[in-house]
């Protein structure tokens, strides 16, 4: 993790160890990731039973089979898949020491049964209130190593812990010190603290109008978290009212919204980020996939909160895979018609990769293993013992794999693992 300086090189029975090129990421670094089995994401390259990615500084150089890259390093990817590194779209990354803590709670106490211990008593009523600049500067270094760990490249950190400037700085701090790519989340905090003022373009959730003006003065995307469990939020009516949504807006959850409220976010071209595993054990509501395609409304996945559930894209893509092929399967065992589309391995490995570059406005720079975008890709081991043989490369990352199958991570051209 960190700045590793080992790659694995896999050969017919046994794996040796080799010294990853010194200085990657720098310009004029020039290295191949070589005759691997190349998912690119992109429609327009394909993909590639054994190929190769060429890596010069940052940039990714071409994609394809037999290039010749010239002197370049030799990175040996035979054996492994070789794709873009996953987007996690809303984490919320300081509860990273508050692992497990509320496996067994839920969002809120609702005043119907279970809800004693849940996550706005606990978590942001108790142990986000007393966290010290140095507590978030921790927990964000060590959940940015840990998802890095995961294959997880890009997060959008959902950060709670602005109780001063010398939090949001620390926070900030952890996340570069780890060497991921980063969009950094201005959400609640306790006291004043002008930052985000000071930041300049890092995406931030307030939830109420006279925020969302301040968002788009300085030109900040705004996020924010739609939770209908409870009824449709009133501060999301007065902004659906005062058509106060556009393009520059990511939705979390959205569970539990009427129509109207998925017609409005539709019209306005707004992002959504679909949390599965969290929404259902902590009583957000039904993941809104069926909902989400049936408005034509690609969603991102993210992982939320490690204080409930693991913040690794395996376990993302495998429930929402599950979960809609589920409702869908049952309306055909019920006979119903013009059942929706099942989602494939394929759909969901684009909810994790591309459409989370396109919801963080990074589409341009990362998401898919595209000439000119920077490098951010993993190599994931299609040779381990819960995988061979490699039939169907899609299937086996979505329906086989998990963190351990992650062998290399680089970030911006830099090796990371």
């Amino acid at each position: 993790m960190g700045a590793a300086a080992t790659l694995l090189i896999p050969g017919p029975a046994t794996a040796q160890q080799a010294t990853a090129p010194a200085a990657t990421g720098t310009p004029g670094r020039r290295y191949v990731i070589k005759g691997g089995a190349v998912l690119s994401m992109d429609s327009a390259i394909g993909d590639f039973a054994v190929g190769d990615v060429p890596v010069d500084g940052k940039k990714i150089v071409a994609v394809g089979p037999n290039i010749d890259a010239g002197d370049a390093d030799v990175i040996e990817a035979d054996g492994m898949i070789v794709m873009p590194g996953f987007i996690d779209t809303h984490h919320h990354q300081f509860e990273t020491a508050l692992r497990s803590f509320l496996a067994d709670g839920l969002l809120f106490g609702d005043g119907k049964p279970h809800g004693e211990i849940n996550y706005f008593s606990h978590i942001l009523g108790k142990f986000a209130g007393v966290y010290r600049p140095r507590d978030a500067y921790i927990k964000e270094l060590f959940g940015s190593l840990s998802q890095l760990d995961a294959g997880v490249t890009t997060v959008h950190d959902i950060s709670q812990i602005h109780h001063s400037p010398a939090h949001s700085d620390a926070a900030i701090k952890g996340i570069v010190d780890s060497g991921r790519r980063a969009a950094f989340g201005y959400f609640e905090g306790r006291g004043k603290n002008p930052i985000i003022r000071r930041m300049g373009g890092e995406i931030y959730l307030p939830g109420y109008d006279k925020f969302w003006a301040i968002g788009r003065e300085l030109g900040i995307p705004i996020a924010a978290h739609i939770v209908g469990s409870l009824g449709m939020p009133k501060p999301f009516a007065n902004l659906i009212e005062k058509k106060m949504l556009g393009p520059d807006n990511l939705f979390i959850h959205m569970t539990a919204m009427p129509d109207s409220a998925w017609q409005a976010a539709k019209d306005a071209g707004a992002g959504l980020s679909i949390a599965g595993p969290i929404e259902m054990t902590m009583r957000h509501g039904m993941p809104p996939i069926l909902k989400a395609m049936e408005m034509g409304i690609t969603p991102s996945l993210s992982t939320d909160v490690e204080c409930t559930m693991t913040a690794d894209f395996f376990t993302q893509m495998r429930t929402m895979m599950t979960l809609q092929r589920m409702q869908v399967n049952e309306m055909a065992i019920a006979k119903q018609e013009n059942l929706p589309k099942l989602l494939t391995t394929r759909d969901v490995i684009r909810f994790a990769t591309v459409q989370g570059a396109k919801d963080l406005k990074i589409g341009g720079k990362t998401g898919s293993l595209t000439p000119g975008k920077e490098a951010d890709i993993i190599l994931l081991d299609a040779t381990a013992i819960n995988v061979a043989p490699l039939n169907h490369v899609t299937g086996a990352m979505v329906t086989l794999m998990e963190r351990s199958n992650v062998d290399s991570v680089f970030v911006a051209g830099k090796v990371r693992k």
